[in-house]
This record gives structure tokens, C-alpha cells and sequence, in this order.
């Protein structure tokens, strides 16, 4: 799920279709099913890798990872984000 500050408070919701390097970035490629079918693409350098593993190496999010429960059952909602 995904917001966009053009489209307001309207979430898209996609699925990651591939991660591939390119060059000196790692592409993640979604494709959006709800309310539009739109092909999105991200790029993440080296150093929003580094970044990205920062933030996750936080206690909060490891548990989120490591909590075997969530792994089976569907995610709530996150509400406004």
C-alpha cells in the first residue's frame, strides 16, 4: 500500500514485481492493481542502502520481523499514514 501526496489521501495499492541492479542502484519495480494500474519504479543508491539497514536494524523494527505470529496472519490496516 502506498500514498501519494498529488493523489491526496488516495492509497494504491501494488505488489513488488522485481528488485534488479542497475548500475550503481538497485531498482524495485511495483505495479499498482487499486485504483489504477500504474508501473512504478524506485531507485536506492549505496547510501539509501545504508540507511535503509540503519533503520531497520532498530529494535522496533527487528521485532516486526522476528515476531513468527505476524508472519500468518493478514496485516491490519495501518490507518492514516
Amino acid at each position: 500500500m502506498y500514498r501519494s501526496t498529488g493523489l491526496g489521501k488516495s492509497e494504491l495499492v501494488a505488489e513488488v514485481v522485481a528488485v534488479k541492479r542497475q548500475g550503481d542502484y538497485l531498482i524495485m519495480e511495483m505495479q499498482t492493481t487499486e485504483p489504477v494500474r500504474w508501473k512504478i519504479r524506485g531507485g536506492l543508491s549505496r547510501a539509501d542502502f545504508k540507511q535503509l539497514l540503519k533503520s531497520i536494524l532498530k529494535l522496533s523494527i527487528m521485532s516486526f520481523f522476528l515476531n513468527p505470529a505476524g508472519w500468518f496472519r493478514k496485516a491490519a490496516h495501518p490507518g492514516d499514514f
